[in-house]
């Protein structure tokens, strides 16, 4: 039941991040299908370089938390640990894997993160990335411009 109850808080929280935030994705398209999210994966192939790659997560319609009419949903998955995360304009880091197999929820500010196959992208307010290149060289990563960012870690189990 406590597993249940966490879930359900991160979902809400996940829920609410994406309905306030921004508009402006800058390095993932923003579906207008009520039925899709979409958010960006950063992982780490068999010889350990890392790379981006554009994927969705389906939504259905459910009853989540009757009486208040259904929404849409994607299967809930199991996290150990969230928080929250700022990050002061000028900051820049050298190449790292990632330290666990997390979300990055990007509520304010602008990162530029460089993948080891060169691709270089930026996220800001709305993007979603999920972190997976724990091995190898990892990514580097600089904030950009002159905002704060700020954002949601959530590290998953599996």
């Amino acid at each position: 039941m406590e597993q249940i109850l966490k879930n359900h808080r991160i979902f809400v929280l996940l829920l609410i991040l994406l309905l306030f935030s921004s508009e402006k994705l800058q390095a993932q398209e923003k579906s207008n299908n009520i039925k899709v999210l979409k958010y960006v994966r950063l992982y780490a192939d068999s010889t350990g370089e890392s790379h981006f790659e554009d994927l969705t997560i389906d939504l259905n319609e459910i009853d989540f938390a009757p009486p208040a009419p259904p929404i849409f949903t994607s299967d809930l998955n199991p996290s150990s640990n969230y928080g929250f995360a700022s990050v002061l304009p000028g900051w820049e880091s050298e190449w790292h894997p990632a330290p666990k197999r997390q979300f990055m929820i990007y509520l304010s500010g602008t990162i530029e993160a460089e993948v080891s196959d060169g691709e270089i992208r930026q996220f800001g307010p709305g993007s979603i990335t999920l972190a997976e290149d724990t091995i190898g060289k990892g990514h580097k990563s600089r904030v950009v411009g002159s905002d704060l960012v700020i954002g949601v870690v959530i590290q998953l189990e599996k």
